[in-house]
């Protein structure tokens, strides 16, 4: 692979996501949706791909886009900073609280529910499965294809050479259970007034409808914070979030997973780093050059790359191998995502509810793309402090690391009620956190409002 491959490859992208943005501007059922262009895109590019149409091809190494991708965003979230107002810290830490109890009851449910239902069901109806069944459906389903792949090299290790197949297979459904269920939950959000961004289609302008913003409603993407004599502004803008970002990674391949410990996300290390930068120097004379909606403009488009590669290369040649078992854990999948959106995304936040919740939903079917797929839909400007809120506990993903490789393992070796009681454990745990702290919100769904409304 050469450097010529990733401009071919981005090439092709750039052209499906110009086609994807002309067909939301004229097809109305893309508006009805509000469907995003990159995500039409992809869905193009894995039509006219290898599993179908077979007349598109990727260079080898496109699998690894939409991870690169993801440490760009993080990184202008770290370096965009946050800001807590005088007077607001409190109001601010039971935010973050709430939500991301959300985060970790959504997580273990997966986990408690597919264990459990493969422990009590499933082994009645085939006696001879493998005990690590359940598991399965949470490393497709919250860990996405790669964190499948790991589960399933963990199961053969141990003697069972089907489970990644498996895993590849809850992933796969996972993550079209997430485009296609959450954009039908957005529709079903905006009728009833749940988002506080996106209001309902026919409320809707015909900027928002279409994604042409009519000339007099256009407006300037940034400041001009450097002299282009000197050096290009928004070249300036790309230096910085691309050294971070690549410190970022370096520090974690090269450094973190060697000496210290391996398998913490590059995108954790960046947004570290990134969030480094701005409280050193963010009451400096270095900030006055920095301007957050330039970034905010990198980040946007290295969202929309990521979306498309992130659908474009979804692996579904594997969702007819299995069928009954499959059936069974799959539905106990969704049954676990939509009530992290309903009851339980509007008793643990706030403002945003519904915003905060879809992503949530979107990445605990299969990768961060489809989260940012479904938040773009509904909070296009990242006002709900969404991705903020995600980005500052880290610490959830190193019990992700450990859980993927213990879990296996103490599954294979019989103790896998040991594991629900658990896990189901921290599920309560997260309740009684926000029931105690006083963050748990039974105001009507609709009309809460959100955060930084305009």
């Amino acid at each position: 692979m050469s450097i010529y491959d990733v401009l071919s490859d981005f090439a092709i992208a750039s052209l499906l996501i110009l086609i994807g943005q002309f067909l939301r501007a004229k097809i109305k059922f893309f508006q009805e949706f509000f469907i995003p262009s990159s995500l039409i895109a992809g869905l193009i590019a894995l039509l006219l791909g290898g599993q179908f149409l077979d007349v598109l091809h990727f260079s080898s190494g496109a699998g690894s886009y939409a991870g690169m991708l993801i440490i760009i965003v993080f990184t202008v979230v770290g370096i965009n900073g946050f800001e807590i107002k005088k007077g607001e810290g409190a109001a601010t830490v039971k935010r973050v609280t709430g939500y991301n109890s959300l985060r970790f009851l959504a997580y273990f449910l997966q986990y408690t529910l597919g264990i459990g239902v493969s422990l009590l069901l499933i082994k009645f109806i085939l006696p001879n499965l493998n005990p690590g069944f359940g598991i399965l459906m949470a490393s497709g389903f919250t860990g996405g294809h790669g964190t499948a792949a790991a589960v399933g090299k963990t199961f053969a290790d141990l003697g069972w050479a089907e489970a990644g197949d498996l895993g590849m297979t809850f992933a796969t459904v996972g993550i079209l259970t997430g485009v296609f269920g959450g954009l039908i939950f957005i529709k079903i959000a905006t009728k009833k007034g749940w988002t506080a961004y996106v209001k309902d289609f026919k409320f809707i302008d015909n900027d928002l409808r279409t994604g042409l913003v009519a000339r007099e409603n256009q407006q300037s993407m940034g400041r001009e914070t450097i002299s282009s004599v000197a050096l290009d502004g928004l070249g300036f803008h790309v230096a910085l979030v691309f050294m971070i970002a690549g410190l970022g990674y370096l520090l974690n391949q090269k450094i973190l997973a060697v000496y210290v410990v391996s398998g913490i996300p590059d995108f954790t290390v960046s947004y570290l780093l990134g969030l480094f930068f701005f409280l050193i120097f963010r009451k400096s004379p270095v900030y006055d050059y920095v301007d957050k909606n330039i970034n905010s403009r990198i980040s946007g488009t290295a969202t929309d790359f990521l979306v498309f590669f992130g659908v474009a290369l979804i692996n579904v040649k594997v969702i007819i191998e299995y069928a009954l078992p499959l059936i069974v854990l799959i539905l106990v999948g969704i049954f676990c995502v939509v009530i992290v959106v309903v009851p339980f995304g509007a008793f643990m936040n706030d403002k945003s509810w519904f915003e905060r919740s879809i992503f949530i939903y979107g990445y605990s079917t299969g990768v961060f793309a489809i989260g940012f797929v479904l938040l773009r839909i509904v909070d296009p400007e990242n006002r709900s402090y969404t991705v903020e809120d995600t980005a500052m506990t880290p610490f959830l993903n190193f019990i992700e690391i450990f859980s993927w490789s213990a879990v296996p393992i103490a599954l294979v070796n019989g103790q896998g009620w040991l594991v629900v009681g658990i896990c189901a454990a921290v599920c309560v745990a997260a309740v009684a956190i926000n029931l105690v702290g006083k963050m748990w919100y039974k105001a009507p769904l609709a009309g809460r409002g959100g955060y930084n409304e305009e």
